[in-house]
């Protein structure tokens, strides 16, 4: 009876291990990360009404900024 108990122990524990890392591992893909910084970042790139071009260009260039930092691409 022991025995079933401690087979039954190191299967549940050795699935959930290949599940979390299975979830992890699409979780970091970098398609994934893509989509996570696009939804992210896309309301900064739509054109705010009243805003002059000057004002725009800033928004647009953090917007872009912040972007590069959230896929990981160093910037210069």
């Amino acid at each position: 009876m022991n025995r079933l108990r401690i087979a039954k122990i190191i299967i549940v524990f050795s699935s959930l291990s290949y599940l979390s890392f299975s979830i992890l591992r699409n979780y970091n893909s970098p398609e994934n990360i893509e989509k996570r910084c696009l939804l992210k970042f896309e309301k900064y790139f739509k054109n705010p009404i009243g805003a002059s071009s000057e004002e725009l260009d800033l928004i647009l260039d953090l917007a872009d900024n912040n972007y590069l930092k959230c896929m990981g691409i160093p910037q210069d």
